[in-house]
């Protein structure tokens, strides 16, 4: 009966294990977090669209992961690739896409399976679901990989 339960409420699951957090990244961090891919070498250009506002935690901290996640395997899986990182604030949503080139030596790319980056994508679709919320991932026609996840803001 309590595994019941557990299967059940698996969706709310993830978004409760983001709450539980606390005080988490929020997207006024994401200045930030770009800043730190750049000083660690990364090639990474941050443009935000629309009117910036507050969002519930939950729709920040997700929003703020995916874009985390995403640079995280850029570096481990596309050093020195140009990478551009895009948030959006629509009317009724937050978008967020973040799209690296093909890396500079194409055998710098541990592309013969990516253990933790794969994880790591199921995990971001995973707590975008969780809100109600879209993602995609994969390949680019150039040879680079893009992420993309928009969340409602409400």
């Amino acid at each position: 009966d309590g595994a019941g339960v557990r299967a059940a409420s698996v969706r709310s699951v993830t978004v409760a294990a983001v709450v539980e957090e606390g005080e988490g990244p929020c997207l006024e961090e994401l200045e930030e977090l770009v800043g730190q891919s750049a000083a660690a070498g990364m090639v990474v250009e941050l443009s935000v669209e629309g009117e910036v506002r507050a969002y519930a935690p939950e729709v920040e901290q997700t929003a703020y992961r995916v874009v985390q996640e995403a640079l995280t395997n850029v570096h481990k899986h596309a050093a020195g690739a140009k990478t551009r990182v895009r948030l959006a604030h629509r009317v009724a949503e937050i978008a967020m896409q973040v799209e690296n080139s093909a890396p500079p030596e194409v055998g710098s790319a541990s592309s013969a399976g990516l253990p933790s980056g794969g994880n790591g994508l199921v995990g971001m679709r995973e707590r975008v679901v969780a809100l109600g919320g879209v993602f995609v991932s994969g390949p680019t026609e150039s040879g680079g990989f893009r992420v993309s996840a928009v969340i409602p803001a409400s």
